[in-house]
């Protein structure tokens, strides 16, 4: 079932926490499953490559090759090409540099979408997803002229078809696709990045998540260049520095993505042995029909102390209730190791 609820700008009623993210759940000596970026990056031949840029600190960045290497890896002109300093820059770019009359943000899904189209001063409606959390085209408004939605999702690691978002796009409207999680799935058979066909459409990358980036901030948009324009000269000048331009060009080699492209398969291994074992414990539901990221939304019913009781013997989960469509009895896991995921299924079946 799929509800469309107005939200005013910072409700006071609204208890959905827009600004929480997973790393404030990290803390000393607990063991991170709260945190969506994978655990054994950068790979030492990027890190080579970040240090090497170094010495190239005293000049001003300039973007031109990181966007020639994006437009390239995406079979896209340069001139589509917008380099971020991560994904949540983005949507502050793009907040400022739209006036949508009817912005529409489909939940459950990142939250700095909405929070960045509030702090512009937008009135945001949501679309929440229930159920299976699937996306149907006629769940959206035929009047919204901005609609933003993750594929894949977070935190519901649900992959929508690349054809049910492609026909969300209209003359007229704005529609933002957040693929920043879309290199953790093989051979990314649902990413819209090359598509250039369809009017209005923007697609968010991230590179911090497969290469632990997380810290540099790094990622980038693809858009119509008319409208990158538009964000540029929202952006403050020389936002994204030159060693994260360098990691955009490293990153979108042919041998970069073929590397990510494998790292997406043993996630997928390991996604698979954690989902055995967690649909082997009573008590315990995994939403969504089939994820495909590099995490899983977990439903305790009844529960809303799982969390809390996992912190106390060392595990740090990410809590569902700050993104609207969820509630207490929700947690984000992120997949790990098989070793580390079976030793937190130990865990999590004593806590239940």
């Amino acid at each position: 079932m799929t509800a469309l609820l107005p939200s005013e700008s910072a409700p006071a009623d609204d208890p959905h926490d827009l600004a929480h993210h997973g790393d404030a759940e990290v803390g000393d000596g607990l063991v991170d499953l709260a945190v969506n970026v994978r655990a054994d990056t950068p790979p030492a031949w990027l890190t080579e490559r970040l240090a090497a840029s170094l010495s190239g600190l005293a000049a001003y960045p300039d973007a031109t090759a990181a966007r020639a290497a994006v437009a390239g890896a995406h079979g896209r002109d340069p001139a589509e090409v917008w380099p971020v300093a991560g994904a949540a820059e983005a949507f502050v770019l793009l907040a400022r540099a739209l006036r949508p009359a009817r912005p529409v943000v489909v939940h459950p899904q990142f939250t700095e979408p909405e929070a960045a189209l509030r702090a512009a001063g937008h009135v945001v409606e949501r679309v929440v997803l229930g159920g299976d959390l699937t996306l149907h085209p006629g769940d959206v408004p035929e009047a919204a002229d901005l609609v933003v939605v993750g594929n894949p999702t977070n935190p519901t690691s649900v992959l929508h078809p690349a054809a049910t978002l492609a026909a969300l796009a209209r003359p007229g409207r704005v529609l933002v696709v957040d693929e920043a999680f879309a290199d953790t799935v093989p051979g990314e058979p649902e990413s819209l990045a090359g598509r250039t066909d369809l009017p209005g459409l923007v697609v968010l990358r991230s590179l911090t998540k497969t290469w632990g980036l997380a810290g540099l901030r790094v990622g980038y948009v693809l858009a119509p260049a008319n409208l990158v324009t538009r964000l540029a000269a929202a952006a403050p000048p020389w936002s994204v520095s030159t060693p994260a331009l360098v990691a955009m060009q490293a990153c979108t080699t042919t041998a970069a993505r073929a590397e990510a492209d494998r790292a997406a398969v043993a996630l997928r291994g390991d996604r698979e042995h954690l989902l055995v074992a967690l649909r082997r414990l009573d008590g315990v539901e995994v939403r969504g029909s089939d994820p495909a990221s590099s995490f899983l939304l977990l439903r305790v019913p009844g529960r809303t102390d799982v969390r809390a009781r996992l912190r106390d013997r060392g595990w740090a989960v990410r809590r569902g209730d700050t993104f609207p469509g969820l509630d207490g009895e929700h947690l984000r896991v992120a997949v790990r190791d098989r070793t580390t995921m079976d030793a937190f299924v130990d865990v999590l079946r004593e806590v239940l």
